[in-house]
């Protein structure tokens, strides 16, 4: 069971996710502040610590100092952003903004612990193959992802721009932190937005940032997510959705090499290296004037294509088994294996929701398996969808189908009169699973519908 050290100064935020982190099979420790946390170091092996940058006495920079090998995830308010991206150059994993969803830091958290856990022993490298792609992060030997492989190891290098395309669910960010990785900015912070998840109304200052007094609640000036990029990699997840005038400010950024916050008549220069992901067709948007033709000529330097899980072959059992093996370690449970049912349902299976809907599923069959065999019931898919009916099912196969229509009806019906947090909060959910749900079942934002105010 990985062992978390949380360093926070407020007690609410600090037995909060100490809650949160536990009830998802998480050990912790805790501590108030930087000379709290130096005791706890000294008698405890952690896994990673997640710690606050603003703490009193000392800041949370002085945790990357004390933490030697072990990964740092920052948080911080979106104020302090740059300082954020600041402690990430001095060594710090990774960063997320306050206030954060909780299913936004338990991937962070998964994905920092299983990045560590793939990480070769430097002492092992010269034994490694010229065939061995584990420095990608990323499972797969199928003649699919082999030229995918290649193509990364080409393209990283260089500073050009990147457009990943791919179903839903398919790992378009861990192809983007390859790219990063393997490139000559992999010392400097990669910045990942999910242009869906963030209110069209709030967009343009969070990407670009804005001057003091820019609209109403901007009482401070604030630097944007491309600036705070500065250097290193932008990656501009489900890109189809930027509105138009954020698709005109982000060309300027890649024509000129500079943006201009919201509010501001001044420009500044910006160094970064753009990756945008997407699942819908930019072309035929372009085509149809939902997307600028010129950003996509612009975004379309170098396309990468990767391909659904059901299109890999015995990928899907290779990755199934690296899945079940994180779960049962995350939940402290005993070495697990499939049945050679399920192992043959794992292949036959369509996964319209890709490597995220199988995540899913083993995690669940991991949490309700009473044995050390998973079965085929306890992964919770109908395993009667036909490979000819992909494109109409949902990969919502943990979910009972009423609730799923429920949802729809729901949306459809409150939709025009309430904000996407609104509707994220009578539904019990966070606005990406919103928004994740909404792309699986069809259901755009009605253009002209209410927005969530700045």
């Amino acid at each position: 069971m990985p062992h978390i050290l949380i360093v926070e100064d407020e007690p609410i935020i600090r037995s909060a996710l100490k809650r949160l982190l536990e009830r998802n099979g998480y050990q912790t420790s805790e501590a108030g502040s930087v000379q709290e946390a130096q005791p706890l170091l000294a008698a405890n092996e952690f896994d990673l610590i997640v710690s606050d940058l603003r703490l009193p006495s000392a800041p949370g920079t002085e945790m990357i100092k004390l933490a030697g090998e072990i990964p740092v995830l920052i948080m911080t308010s979106y104020a302090s952003l740059r300082s954020a991206v600041d402690s990430m150059k001095l060594g710090a994993i990774d960063y997320i903004a306050k206030p954060f969803e909780h299913d936004d830091m338990l991937q962070s958290i998964a994905r920092i612990l299983q990045e560590r856990q793939q990480q070769p022993d430097p002492a092992d490298t010269v034994k490694t193959s010229s065939c061995d792609n584990s420095d990608l992060g990323i499972i797969g030997s199928s003649p699919g992802m082999l030229t995918l492989f290649d193509k990364i190891r080409k393209v990283a290098p260089t500073d050009s721009n990147v457009l990943i395309q791919g179903e839903s669910g398919t790992g378009k960010e861990l192809v983007a932190r390859a790219l990063h990785r393997l490139s000559k900015r992999a010392q400097e912070p990669i910045i990942s937005v999910n242009c869906a998840a963030i209110p069209e109304s709030l967009i343009e200052s969070e990407l670009f940032g804005h001057e003091k007094g820019a609209f109403t609640g901007a009482d401070r000036a604030r630097a944007g997510l491309v600036e705070a990029a500065h250097g290193g990699t932008l990656f501009l997840d489900e890109i189809g959705e930027l509105p138009l005038e954020a698709q005109a400010r982000l060309l300027r950024v890649l024509q000129e090499g500079e943006i201009r916050r919201v509010g501001s008549v001044q420009s500044q220069k910006v160094d970064i290296r753009l990756i945008a992901a997407t699942h819908r067709d930019l072309k035929s948007l372009s085509q149809s004037g939902q997307f600028r033709e010129d950003l996509y000529y612009r975004l379309h330097v170098i396309a990468l294509n990767l391909p659904a899980l059901r299109e890999r072959g015995d990928d899907i059992i290779e990755i199934a088994k690296a899945l079940l093996e994180q779960q049962r370690l995350r939940l402290g449970r005993e070495p697990m294996k499939f049945s050679k049912q399920t192992l043959t349902t794992l292949e036959k299976y369509p996964w319209p929701g890709n490597v995220r809907e199988l995540e899913n599923a083993i995690e669940r069959a991991v949490i309700l398996c009473e044995g050390t065999e998973i079965n085929t019931e306890l992964l919770g898919i109908d395993v009667e969808i036909k490979h000819s009916n992909v494109e109409e099912e949902t990969s919502s196969s943990n979910t009972d189908p009423s609730m799923e229509g429920y949802f729809q009806r729901f949306v459809l019906e409150h939709q025009d009169h309430m904000t996407e947090t609104d509707l994220a909060s009578k539904l019990g959910i966070s606005r990406k699973s919103l928004w994740e749900r909404r792309q699986r079942l069809g259901i755009p934002r009605k253009k002209g519908s209410k927005s969530d105010s700045t």
